[in-house]
């Protein structure tokens, strides 16, 4: 498999530099499955915009992004306060992945000192660099995590496939390309490993069934979409062999947080003795934060999310409907956290350590 996941057949990343530099090019990720549509964006607004309606999505995408929206403004107005809105504009798109805001602080770290005049070629090359180091690390935590899958393989002694059950979409559409829980599972299929997915469809949004699905079926990786609800009853009767998420945001800790429901996924693993694996990269760890439950900010969504689905009719058209009365109200927590005493281990692009302090500084240890 080359770089990227292939679309109809021809290799792609999510978000690329284009027109010699002047704009950005994204998939939109809210035409998924049913429309693959590629939209071009030219200022720090657009990008905001693109961001929080969700056009892109992911924890390293969105921070990918981010670091473009200052390429952007750079072109503009590189001037210190220009960037310094900018960065606070992408900033408050998405309260609580925190790869939006390393990556900011990145771009700014890489102007910092520099005249103007040096200033957009700097922002380029930095979020360049940026994408450039999320494929390779995605990759990596691919190579880390298809351990666990050809364990098991072997445990099983190839009889049937490796079932793996994921939740919300953590694949390369979530990233730059690879992705993070999904790279273990697109290395074991190109290896001629026999492995299956249950895809939780994920709501609200429905990231699941219109992202996961949708990335499978166009790199042949066999899977089954499924009722959220659904995971805990593979589990106990043997039909889930480990479960991989991605993350918003770990903490130096290692509790997790990730889209709402994984912590539930994480609950009925436990119980069931099913292995959960978190995968991230490093930009995912927030090492300023030890407890996750009470620190992290926990976005709110509009609830039209809830109230409202959106799917194609019959005769082809793409229709949104209401799902519940009008008079009744509606919350749209998008995240939960996972607490570290339920993750059996963080995947990263360094290798798989325990989901702790001690564990996480044994790969990272000029953070300890």
């Amino acid at each position: 498999m080359g770089p990227g996941v292939n679309v109809d057949g021809v290799p792609r990343r999510t978000i690329w530099p284009t027109d010699g530099g002047r704009s950005v090019e994204i998939i939109d990720q809210t035409r998924l499955p049913h429309e693959f549509s590629i939209r071009t964006l030219a200022s720090v607004e657009e990008v905001a915009v693109a961001i929080a309606t969700m056009q892109v999505r992911g924890a390293p995408l969105i921070g990918a992004a981010a670091a473009y929206g200052l390429c952007l403004q750079a072109q503009a107005d590189a001037s210190d306060s220009a960037l310094d809105a900018a960065a606070e504009t992408l900033r408050a798109t998405r309260p609580t992945a925190v790869n939006l805001a390393w990556a900011l602080g990145e771009v700014r770290a890489a102007l910092r000192g520099l005249p103007e005049s040096e200033r957009e070629a700097a922002a380029w090359r930095c979020a360049a660099k940026i994408c450039d180091d999320d494929v390779a690390g995605c990759r990596a935590i691919g190579e880390h995590g298809v351990k666990l899958i050809e364990e098991v393989w072997r445990q099983q002694a190839q009889r049937r496939p490796v079932e793996v059950l994921t939740h919300c979409n953590a694949g390369w559409l979530a990233t730059v390309d690879w992705g993070t829980a999904l790279a273990p599972v697109y290395l074991a299929h190109e290896r001629g490993i026999d492995v299956h997915v249950w895809v939780g469809e994920t709501r609200p949004r429905n990231q699941g069934a219109s992202l996961t699905a949708w990335e499978l079926l166009q790199q042949g990786v066999p899977h089954t979409l499924i009722a959220d609800n659904v995971g805990g009853h593979l589990m106990q009767h043997g039909r889930v062999d480990l479960c991989i998420t991605g993350s918003d945001r770990t903490t130096a800790t290692g509790d997790v947080c990730n889209k709402i429901g994984t912590y539930l996924k994480a609950v009925a693993a436990r119980d069931n003795d099913v292995p959960f694996y978190v995968a991230l990269p490093y930009s995912s760890i927030d090492w300023s934060l030890s407890d996750g439950l009470t620190q992290i900010p926990i976005e709110e969504r509009d609830g039209n999310e809830v109230r409202r689905v959106t799917g194609r009719s019959d005769d082809g058209r793409m229709l949104e409907v209401e799902i519940l009365p009008q008079a009744s109200p509606v919350a749209n927590f998008a995240f939960d956290v996972t607490p570290a005493r339920l993750v059996s281990g963080l995947i990263t692009e360094r290798g798989i350590c325990e989901a702790s302090r001690q564990g996480l500084a044994t790969l990272y240890p000029e953070r300890s």
